[in-house]
């Protein structure tokens, strides 16, 4: 009987999964126009790090590793600009007014030394003895 209800639900299963018809599936999510070329970019970085270490172990010689180099930097910067291309450039940020630097309270000098500070310390850095109600 065991071996008869574990051989139906087997049944239904394998039934099930070969009778899913595509539109009862979950749409995919949308890959990203530039995802193929961000992958290459983070390649050509992973190929030129190996091209730099291979180098400084003596495995290339200095003109082998210029013009490989040079083919690497050239690539990535036809990966960028088509990485631009899609994305459009990014241009530079909009102006904006910048806020008065707030007032320092008064309080971060040392009683020891006299030493001035921009924020509250535990111990003064320039003598080094503890400052009276200082956090870190």
């Amino acid at each position: 009987m065991l071996l008869a209800a574990a051989a139906l639900m087997i049944a239904g299963a394998v039934l099930f999964t070969l009778f899913v018809r595509d539109k009862d599936l979950p749409p995919a999510a949308p890959a990203s126009p530039v995802q193929h070329l961000e992958e290459r970019k983070a390649a050509i970085y992973e190929n030129l790090r190996d091209l730099q270490f291979e180098y400084r172990v003596g495995k290339l010689s200095d003109e082998d590793y210029q013009k490989t180099k040079l083919e690497l930097q050239r690539e990535l910067a036809r990966v960028m600009s088509e990485i631009d291309r899609i994305q459009g450039p990014a241009g530079p940020a909009p102006a904006r007014e910048k806020a008065p630097p707030p007032k320092q309270p008064e309080g971060f000098v040392c009683p020891h030394c006299q030493a001035k500070f921009e924020r509250p310390l535990k111990f003064c850095g320039e003598c080094g003895k503890p400052m009276a109600g200082g956090a870190a």
